[in-house]
């Protein structure tokens, strides 16, 4: 038995039908050599000869006597690879937008708690010959830094890798019997409350701080929490969502995002953070208008030690401004560069204190029944938005990977949307490319195309802003930067490429790009 760790157990009872809460990856390969010519059954073989080197694949959930507690992993005796590792068939002529849709129907039902909490769709009918799959797994299992570790165990670095070991024979396990489970959940409960008791002269001292004083003579990190709260705007993103969902994926070179980070004195995460306001300012204005106060992203962070590579869920959440407000693309660049840098030191303070376990006995009841009613009651319509959406920045593999002696070519994460958060922008660097994965519910956003097209302007606009003649005088602080933005809001904004009508806005025999595959 493994037990889930309070994070963990978070995402299991915050799932309704509306919210799966599952994390996936699409990976893009060329044409697989004539070897491998059934993609599929290669794949198949790979994962029966790797599995071992992801234990948490074979495990299922085992629940508590009236789920008292936090459910346990166990092995699930009656494990079926060929149950998880499915085929799809595109339609024809197997574009990127009938891939996209694919994706979508596929990320928007929840993974069956009755086995392992992971699937595995092989994709075929892609134009140019190419193979892909799709893989999603609770995200009870694992964070991104987990997923990374994942992809090295099951993808090789060479087109023909040296033979390996074939798996040992497995001892079955017997399963854990009531007592055995109930006894787990206490045992692990008391543990708990004795950490909690240790660390709460922590927390208090670190709470304290991050409430205290704002002065100028302030040590660093006091204020911190008071200076960096605010609720987002009012959005159509910041609703209750549907069970629908879209997929958008573009790409950029790394290394141009990287010379952008570097001239302008700002990190690779700025520039990131940057791009998705820049689109966001474009979408919104061609939907409603560009809200007066600047939009808020939530933002993983990782609380992982160097090294840690255990499959689970060990991260935080940070608030971040993303400057919308604000014309000029190079002084939203500093704006969220400031902003982002105080967050960070917010997290650098807290970081001692922050949980990523907790006690269990109860929580199964109390937040299963708070998601539903959440959703239910359409809380997220009515209360002011603590953010508006979700940007995630996850470090990826820098060589090219392979699969059954095909190489992966295009990378791309996708991730959680809830309600009040209804676009999900997941970023991960793959051998010298940056993928950005536009997850949104259908409700919220119709049309992620349309904010993908906002993010390849924005790019090519902080390109242009290389150019010395479009470089504005570098400011100080924070203060600067805002006192300039003030002043470039009096002047004309420049008009915006027109964005692609929502779905619904016109006949689907109007819109050919877009033909609804059969997933299964």
């Amino acid at each position: 038995m493994k037990p889930l760790t309070g994070l963990d157990g978070l995402f299991l009872h915050l799932e309704t039908e509306a919210t799966p809460m599952h994390v996936a990856a699409l990976h893009v390969f060329e044409p697989p050599p004539a070897a491998s010519a059934d993609f599929h059954a290669a794949v198949r073989r790979m994962m029966g000869e790797r599995i071992d080197l992801a234990p948490m694949l074979r495990r299922k959930l085992a629940a508590l006597p009236w789920q008292f507690a936090n459910p346990v992993w166990v092995e699930d005796e009656d494990f079926d690879l060929d149950l998880h590792v499915r085929s799809v068939l595109l339609p024809c002529p197997g574009t990127r937008a009938q891939l996209e849709d694919c994706i979508g129907e596929l990320h928007a039902r929840p993974l069956d708690r009755e086995r392992p909490l992971w699937m595995l769709y092989v994709i075929h009918g892609l134009e140019d010959g190419q193979a892909a799959f799709y893989m999603k797994i609770h995200h009870a299992m694992l964070d991104g830094a987990a997923g990374v570790a994942l992809t090295h165990a099951l993808f090789d670095t060479e087109a023909e890798p040296a033979p390996r070991a074939l798996p040992r024979p497995r001892r079955r396990e017997a399963a854990p019997g009531v007592f055995a489970l109930m006894s787990a959940a206490l045992t692990r409960d008391a543990d708990q409350y004795m950490k909690l008791a240790r660390h709460l002269p922590d927390v208090v001292r670190v709470l304290t701080g991050l409430m205290g004083r704002t002065g100028g003579d302030a040590p660093q990190g006091e204020g911190a929490l008071r200076r960096n709260f605010a609720f987002g705007p009012k959005t159509p993103l910041s609703i209750t969502i549907d069970s629908e969902r879209r997929i958008a994926l573009v790409d950029f070179p790394l290394d141009a995002v990287k010379r952008i980070a570097s001239e302008h004195g700002t990190k690779l995460n700025d520039v990131v953070l940057a791009l998705c306001s820049g689109a966001l300012r474009r979408y919104f204005a061609h939907h409603g208008g560009i809200p007066d106060k600047p939009l808020i992203a939530a933002m993983p962070i990782s609380l992982r030690e160097a090294g840690n590579t255990e499959f689970s869920t060990q991260v935080t959440m940070n608030l971040v401004s993303l400057a919308t407000d604000i014309a000029h693309p190079l002084r939203r660049l500093h704006a969220i560069r400031d902003a982002a840098t105080a967050s960070k030191a917010l997290t650098r303070h807290a970081k001692s204190v922050l949980p990523t376990d907790a006690p269990s006995i109860g929580v199964p009841w109390l937040l299963g029944g708070l998601a539903s009613l959440y959703g239910l009651a359409g809380v997220a319509d009515r209360v002011p938005p603590i953010a508006n959406l979700i940007i995630s920045n996850v470090p990826g593999p820098a060589q090219p990977l392979y699969a059954c002696g095909a190489r992966m070519t295009e990378y791309w994460p996708l991730s959680i949307v809830e309600h009040g958060l209804g676009v999900n922008i997941t970023v991960m660097s793959y051998a010298g490319t940056l993928g950005f994965g536009i997850v949104s519910a259908h409700s919220a956003m119709p049309d992620p195309d349309a904010l993908a097209d906002g993010l390849r302007e924005s790019f090519a606009e902080l390109v242009l802003c290389d150019a010395p003649a479009a470089r504005p005088k570098r400011t100080r602080s924070h203060a600067a930067t805002q006192a300039a933005a003030e002043g470039d809001e009096t002047r004309p904004r420049r008009s915006a490429t027109p964005v692609a009508k929502a779905r619904g806005d016109t006949p689907a025999a109007a819109v050919p790009r877009r033909s609804r595959s059969k997933a299964g």
